[in-house]
């Protein structure tokens, strides 16, 4: 599942332990979100590292063709 997914079961999932009282749930439901938005971060600092590549890679071959 995918970090949207992941965050949005994990709403749903504390939400539904938050009014049956189902502490498990809430806190499955809470670990889930979490996971979701770790995802997300994780996501965001692969494609950081992508265009930091990128660039070093544009200015080698730069000054390869000089």
């Amino acid at each position: 599942m995918g970090a949207t997914g992941d965050k949005a079961k994990g709403h749903v999932e504390e939400a539904v332990g938050d009014l049956t009282g189902n502490e498990d749930l809430k806190a499955e439901g809470k670990a889930d979100r979490q996971a979701g938005e770790l995802k997300e971060a994780l996501a965001k600092v692969v494609q950081m590292v992508d265009e930091a590549i990128d660039t070093v890679k544009d200015a080698f071959h730069g000054k390869e063709e000089s």
